[in-house]
């Protein structure tokens, strides 16, 4: 065969190489730690500037209506990581584990072939504090669902963080976020090296309290409080270290095969100068706008060939449905039922109508979007409920309950239907077994462990722990 007819049949089997290519992409999974929906350059913030998050957002799918699955951060976690509503999961509040029989994302991935590492917050193990490095005997570490390499802490994390590698407690220097990302990339460069798909999920703990920022990352700040100061610090250090992620993926040679999404996991904070929500309604821990509306783009070159801002509505819960679809696992590799979908044909055109409401549920309130509208309830026993068209008012500051009753009766029935299924779950109905096992712990503090009690002289000094040990 001549050199000129092998390169003709190369050349016809290129689109058939690069389809099977784009089924085992490396996906990274990023997200930040109380980021407001209102804290990016791209939507012209006062006085934070997000190069790298803005270089983003320009090159890849921009969501301007994306949303937390839950206005704060354990629950939002775990719809990441099962594409179900958190109280399904067993995880009604931050410091709640997610329960064992749950089905993972980071497992179904690894079982298909996947290297998967997770870095930096985990908050899935029930425990409550500031962020300790994970004991390797820890019921729930990271390891228990799915991830074969972890740097990993309990909660929230700042500069000079120690972190958890499988269990080996390694303290480090410098900031928290550009640390994960260093060490997310070796393990993304051993598996280009091997020659396997890896699926990495970085958790940053910026911008969450306590905020210890550099004195070079908060000079542009100074003219606000301490707090204020040092939280926009912290999120100029994370925006770098997205940065440095990109420039990595494009060094090793995949940037352009690289799902990189990423995105907040709750609303901002209030008593932060200035606004951390661009204007939105509530904040962190409410079911409103602010509480629920974050940041987010998915970058992935080689499919999202033509950029965009889409006003689509999407949800943490999508994550799952979405990666299972493009990288063609079995329907069985997701519990049901499933409250997200899959994204993967918004990838490619614009799709002007979700099929499927966005349902919250958190803490006895709950929020339902259907596209243009939203349902709001502050006490699920109540009954009573208050209608918002966020195309027209996306601030929510009128009811219109009264001049679209067929829509708020319709989507009052859809809501309580979907609250009686959540009901089923935590009822345990989901799994095989039809009772939870190991049943339900509550949360506890881990200082309280006696598994952390030799640790506790050496850390009550540091900043982030002292306040807790303290108390």
């Amino acid at each position: 065969m001549s050199t000129i007819v092998k390169a003709l049949i190369a050349i016809l089997m290129l689109p058939t190489m690069l389809s099977a290519n784009e089924s085992q992409p490396h996906i990274v999974l990023v997200m930040a730690d109380d980021m407001g929906w209102g804290q990016t350059g791209y939507y012209d913030h006062p006085v934070l500037k997000t190069p790298h998050l803005d270089a983003m957002a320009t090159s890849g799918l921009r969501f301007d209506r994306f949303y937390a699955g839950a206005p704060n951060c354990s629950p939002t976690r775990a719809t990441v990581m099962t594409g179900r509503s958190n109280d399904r999961t067993g995880v009604h509040n931050h410091g709640y584990p997610l329960r064992l029989q749950e089905q993972t994302i980071a497992q179904a991935l690894r079982d298909a072939g996947y290297a998967t590492g997770h870095f930096g917050k985990w908050h899935l193990n029930g425990l409550r504090g500031p962020g300790a490095p994970i004991l390797a005997s820890d019921a729930r570490h990271p390891g228990v669902f799915g991830f074969d390499e972890w740097l990993s802490v309990t909660n929230f994390f700042d500069r000079n963080p120690i972190l958890s590698h499988r269990g080996e407690f390694i303290e480090f220097e410098g900031d928290s976020s550009e640390i994960i990302v260093a060490e997310a990339l070796k393990f993304i460069r051993q598996q280009v090296d091997a020659q396997r798909p890896s699926f990495t999920v970085i958790w940053y703990g910026t911008p969450h309290s306590p905020w210890v920022a550099s004195k070079a990352d908060r000079a542009d700040f100074t003219n606000f409080n301490d707090t204020s100061e040092h939280h926009y610090g912290e999120l100029v250090a994370m925006d770098r270290s997205i940065g440095t992620l990109r420039r990595g993926l494009r060094d090793l040679g995949i940037a352009d095969n690289t799902l990189v999404w990423f995105n907040s996991d709750n609303g901002g904070l209030r008593g932060i100068t200035p606004d951390t929500v661009g204007g939105l309604r509530g904040f962190k821990n409410t079911v409103y706008e602010g509480g629920l509306r974050v940041p987010a783009i998915i970058e992935w070159p080689a499919v999202i060939t033509q950029p965009r801002v889409t006003e689509f509505p999407a949800v943490t819960m999508d994550i799952f449905p979405t990666l299972a679809d493009i990288t063609d696992l079995p329907d069985d590799v997701m519990l049901t039922p499933q409250d997200g979908i899959s994204l993967r044909p918004l990838f490619t055109k614009e799709l002007t109508r979700r099929e499927k409401p966005i349902p919250f549920r958190h803490t006895n309130r709950a929020a339902l979007i259907d596209n243009e509208f939203k349902l709001v309830t502050l006490n699920v026993n109540k009954g009573e409920y208050e209608l918002y068209h966020l195309s027209n008012d996306p601030h929510e500051t009128t009811d219109v309950s009264d001049e679209y009753p067929d829509v708020a009766a319709g989507l009052r029935s859809t809501i309580e239907a979907w609250n009686d299924s959540v009901e089923d779950s935590v009822a345990r109905r989901d799994y095989p077994e039809g009772q939870v096992q190991p049943p339900d712990p509550e949360p506890q503090s881990w200082n309280d462990m006696p598994a952390y009690q030799p640790y506790l002289d050496v850390w009550k000094e540091r900043p982030e722990f002292k306040s807790w040990l303290m108390r």
